[in-house]
């Protein structure tokens, strides 16, 4: 069973910076593909950035050049490292495992003041 916790999410003004982590438990991490996902009140849940195990990343379009999505196999841990935060980025972020299921946290709140 793979559990994973999110950490880091917080208030935050208009510019400023976070960086939330997420520790999975398991084996499995460094063969998988680790995710952060986010859902603003209202809305879907979103993918923000992806990176495989390989180290490759993919992130939407709203947050190219704002965020960087990193991992630490030996930590069992991703990162998601967001610069020049705006409110629309406030949601609760998720972070996301994928290897033969799929597993999620529960969640980190992210609020950003303008």
């Amino acid at each position: 069973q793979v559990q994973l916790v999110e950490s880091g999410g917080g208030l935050v003004q208009a510019g400023g910076s976070l960086r939330l982590s997420c520790a999975a438990s398991g084996s499995i991490f460094s063969l998988s593909i680790m995710g952060w996902y986010r859902q603003a009140p209202g809305k879907q849940r979103e993918l923000v950035a992806v990176i495989s195990s390989g180290g490759s990343t993919n992130y939407a379009e709203s947050v190219k050049g704002r965020f960087t999505i990193s991992r630490d196999n030996a930590k069992n841990t991703v990162y998601l490292q967001m610069n020049s935060l705006k409110p629309d980025d406030t949601a609760v972020y998720y972070c996301n495992l994928r290897a033969t299921l799929a597993y999620w946290g529960q969640g980190t709140q992210v609020t950003v003041s303008s």
